[in-house]
């Protein structure tokens, strides 16, 4: 399978204050409007809320997403008033990681990744010369 373009489809019981919530709380950009349905831009990804269909349930949705500063998205999402699930701390992995929940009560893991973990080292032997 060759996979081109990927994103995950959130369905809500309320989805213009889910579509809020990740435009006006989370401030992501919107990559599409269409007639019954916004899609949004998450990094490499995107996020869809389509109204048209009916909701799913939502006990096993997560979201993951990296930032570059995470406590400086915790102080911005809780000065908006959106609750802080988790406060962020390092991860015995060497992630920073906070958590929030959207209004359908989905788990968003807020992700920073510190510059001496190996996901944001080079991992491949020196070039031979």
């Amino acid at each position: 399978m060759e996979v081109l373009t990927s994103r995950i489809l959130l369905t809500s019981s309320d989805p213009a204050a889910l579509t809020d919530f990740y435009r006006d709380r989370l401030g992501l950009a919107i990559a599409r409007e269409y007639p019954g349905g916004v899609v949004f831009h998450a990094g490499t990804s995107h996020i869809e809320i389509p109204a048209h269909m009916p909701p799913g349930q939502s006990g096993g949705d997560t979201l993951w997403l990296q930032v570059r500063d995470i406590r400086s998205e915790r102080d911005r999402l809780a000065a908006d008033g959106v609750p802080i699930g988790s406060e962020p701390e390092t991860k015995p992995w060497g992630l920073v990681e906070m958590s929030i929940s959207d209004p359908d009560g989905r788990t968003i893991i807020i992700v920073e990744i510190p510059a001496d973990h190996p996901l944001r080292r080079d991992q491949r032997p020196p070039a031979q010369t």
